[in-house]
């Protein structure tokens, strides 16, 4: 914060100093898991609410992780950049990905607990894209300069 920052900056601040530090603990967990998903499938489907029926069905399991790798690489993208607007449209998205969790999780007959877990997870994730919403707006997204013109 600088001297002469009116209240609203200094909260604009606050709010996107908030945001992008709840979405890197979302990053780190999205990565972990994807690493879990690889290293131990059976483990990853029973902790994740929907245990494998047979061994086979670990390929499952590995499409589950490749697109959690994705998002956890993205993520981590959008915070080395800091690219705040960016980081901010992909958390506003991405609660549809724990919620159907929970809802795949429930299909298969988890405990309670489980899908608790999942929706909880939805409601960090919203948690951390209304402080980014609340801390860009009124911004102008960051454009990178480009050789094309």
């Amino acid at each position: 914060m600088t001297v002469g920052d009116t209240a609203s900056q200094q909260l604009g601040k606050a709010w996107r100093r908030t945001g992008f530090w709840m979405s890197v603990p979302l990053a780190l967990f999205q990565g972990l898991s994807a690493v879990s998903a690889f290293r131990n499938p059976d483990a990853f489907a029973a902790k994740f609410g929907a245990p494998l029926a047979d061994a086979g069905d670990a390929a499952w399991v590995h499409v589950y992780g490749l697109r959690t790798a994705f998002i956890a690489l993205l993520g981590t993208g959008l915070l080395l950049r800091r690219d705040l607007n960016g980081l901010k449209w992909a958390l506003v998205v991405a609660p549809v990905m724990p919620l159907g969790d929970a809802y795949v999780a429930s299909q298969a007959g988890a405990p309670l607990q489980v899908c608790v877990q999942h929706m909880v997870v939805a409601l960090y994730v919203m948690l951390a894209a209304a402080t980014l919403w609340f801390g860009t707006r009124g911004q102008q997204p960051r454009i990178a300069s480009s050789s094309l013109s």
